[in-house]
């Protein structure tokens, strides 16, 4: 890097410090005014993150004074740019601007700015994007993804079995604590990755609610609407059917059917995918299935 007072840098990593002006130059160490911000950055002179910043024929630059040039011509004189230009606001020709006198407010932000005026990072920073975005891709190729949970093989296998299904309808009926509830959002997520399903009901115990709006959120980054007195009122304003103002819906069993009105909209809803925990308490005879029991 050849340093020479008056030269216009900008940062690297302190883009928003504007353009710098070298004001001071050593054997070892340059010092860069950033008149924008009214501070100084001290550098080594052999491994400076700063980029030279020269605009070249066609580009557009301002002065300090908030006029703009659009520049014709420039000149190297003694490692310091002047710009020859027509001016845009009286359209005088051959305007003379020195680099000293440029607006120092300037930032590169846009990557298409940057790359014009030749601020680039470097390679090793670009390679270790590249392949923490590779793995990323691999990642979202993954059968299974998104999981922040310690899984038993049994799991993996109901949950691939199921989640190839297109609108799966089973019965998870594994032991207490062998992980039904894992089960169930595993196969809603591959569901929803998959394409196969956008909106989704969950009907719970109105004790398990949270909990089931908490698990979706942390495991699986799922986001459901939790319905309740409350929130249902209030959804009742942006539409006719209040259940279809969301995609993902918790509520509790008790929540639909102590309201038949509010039951008929839910089942009106048209949900590509419902689960109903604790299901083995819904009363169901032969001819005889109680109103909780029909919701399914």
């Amino acid at each position: 890097m050849v340093f020479t007072l008056g030269q216009r840098w900008i940062s690297d990593t302190e883009s928003e410090l504007g353009l710098g002006t070298v004001i001071a130059v050593d054997a070892r160490m340059v010092t860069l005014l950033f008149p924008a911000t009214g501070e100084n950055r001290l550098y080594a002179r052999n491994d400076s993150p700063v980029t030279r910043v020269i605009f070249n024929p066609g580009d557009t630059v301002t002065s300090h004074e908030g006029w703009q040039m659009r520049v014709d011509e420039v000149r190297n004189e003694n490692d310091l740019m002047t710009y020859i230009g027509t001016r845009l606001d009286t359209d005088e020709s051959d305007v003379v601007l020195r680099e000293v006198m440029l607006d120092s407010k300037l930032v590169f932000s846009k990557p298409q700015d940057r790359l014009f005026a030749g601020q680039l990072d470097r390679m090793d920073r670009f390679t270790l994007r590249y392949r923490a975005y590779k793995y990323q891709s691999a990642q979202y190729r993954l059968p299974v993804s998104g999981l922040r949970t310690n899984l038993i093989p049994h799991q993996l296998h109901i949950a691939q079995d199921v989640g190839r299904r297109h609108a799966p309808r089973v019965l998870l009926a594994d032991e207490v604590g062998l992980g039904k509830t894992i089960e169930a959002d595993m196969i809603i997520q591959q569901q929803l990755l998959a394409g196969r399903a956008e909106r989704v009901l969950i009907i719970v115990p109105e004790t398990l609610q949270h909990q089931w709006l908490v698990e979706m959120l942390r495991r699986f980054n799922l986001r459901f609407a939790l319905f309740d007195d409350e929130r249902y009122a209030e959804a009742q304003h942006d539409s006719d059917n209040a259940f279809e103002t969301e995609q993902l819906i918790i509520c509790s069993l008790d929540f639909v059917r102590r309201n038949k009105q509010r039951l008929e909209l839910l089942a009106d809803a048209e949900w590509d995918l419902m689960v109903v925990d604790e299901a083995h308490h819904l009363a169901w005879r032969e001819g005889e299935p109680s109103r909780a029991a029909n919701m399914r």
